[in-house]
């Protein structure tokens, strides 16, 4: 079984996906954790050192691989092809989680090839779960509660949020 979870930011995504990992070992599971800018990180650098196959078996591995944070940043065509690579090799043998902050429809903006998009949501969603988490933002409520954020809309409070950082 495979969940997507998929929201704004601040919602608790990683968080959830990181307890069940977390279950998952306590239950005798073998789990891996990456953001996909590291899981991209690991398969370009396979890939350009000619040893893509040897990685994909190893990521093929765990019972449940963990994929954070697809959607912030766009992929490029070698990168997308190298994720597509990756679902199918672990598609009907092992679970996936994947947090996303895009909606299923923004997905081939993602991976810069609609079609590509279609085809990795297709072996993702055929026996998956897919939550939607809804809610105003975890570290935008606990300023709010410390007095930082007055009653502003989410586009200003954001807004704040980027000029502090």
């Amino acid at each position: 079984m495979s969940f997507l979870w998929r929201h704004k930011d601040g919602r608790g995504k990683t968080h959830l996906a990181i307890a069940l990992g977390v279950k998952a070992v306590e239950a005798g599971y073998s789990v891996l954790f990456l953001t996909l800018e590291q899981l991209m990180t690991r398969l370009m650098k396979a890939f350009n050192e000619n040893r893509l196959e040897r990685t994909l078996q190893q990521l093929s591995y765990p019972k449940l691989l963990i994929i954070d944070e697809i959607g912030y940043l766009p992929l490029s065509n070698t990168e997308a092809s190298l994720f597509f690579r990756l679902v199918a090799r672990r598609y009907e043998r092992a679970s996936l989680i994947i947090t996303s902050n895009k909606s299923f429809l923004d997905w081939g903006e993602v991976f810069n090839d609609p079609v590509l998009a279609t085809a990795v949501l297709d072996r993702l969603l055929h026996y998956s779960t897919t939550l939607n988490i809804k809610g105003e933002s975890y570290r935008l409520k606990e300023k709010r509660k410390a007095g930082l954020l007055g009653r502003a809309n989410l586009k200003e409070e954001k807004e704040v949020l980027l000029e502090e950082v």
